[in-house]
Order: C-alpha cells, then sequence, then structure tokens
C-alpha cells in the first residue's frame, strides 16, 4: 500500500539525489586545485548543497512517515 504523498516523496528523492551529484562535482574540483582561487568558494558551495540536501532527504522521510487520516 502506497502513502498518500508518496509521488512527492519520489521528487525530493530525485532532487536529493541531484544535489548530491552537484556537491560531488564541487568536491571533484576542489580535490583538482584545493589550492586554486575557487577553493573556498568550492568549499563554501558543497557545504551548502549538502545541508540542502539533508534537508531535502529529512522532508522525504517526514513525507513517507505520514499516514492518511482516511478523511
Amino acid at each position: 500500500m502506497s502513502g498518500p504523498y508518496d509521488n512527492i516523496a519520489e521528487k525530493l528523492e530525485a532532487i536529493e539525489e541531484d544535489l548530491s551529484d552537484l556537491g560531488f562535482d564541487r568536491l571533484r574540483a576542489l580535490a583538482r586545485d584545493p589550492d586554486g582561487d575557487n577553493a573556498a568558494a568550492l568549499k563554501a558551495e558543497e557545504k551548502a548543497l549538502a545541508s540542502a540536501r539533508r534537508s531535502i532527504a529529512k522532508a522525504r522521510q517526514t513525507l513517507l512517515g505520514v499516514r492518511s487520516t482516511g478523511d
């Protein structure tokens, strides 16, 4: 049996994966040039992406835990 918000949870999961991919892209760029001019910006951006990913993951888990009350 599926929950009432499974469709939204699936969309959030896709967003979570996209944010993860973007974060890894920033980490790869940082690994290629850790002392470059953009290093601080890449670190900050990866940190922000990780925070956003965690928030989306939490929202997804919250929705999956919601049970229909059968209005």
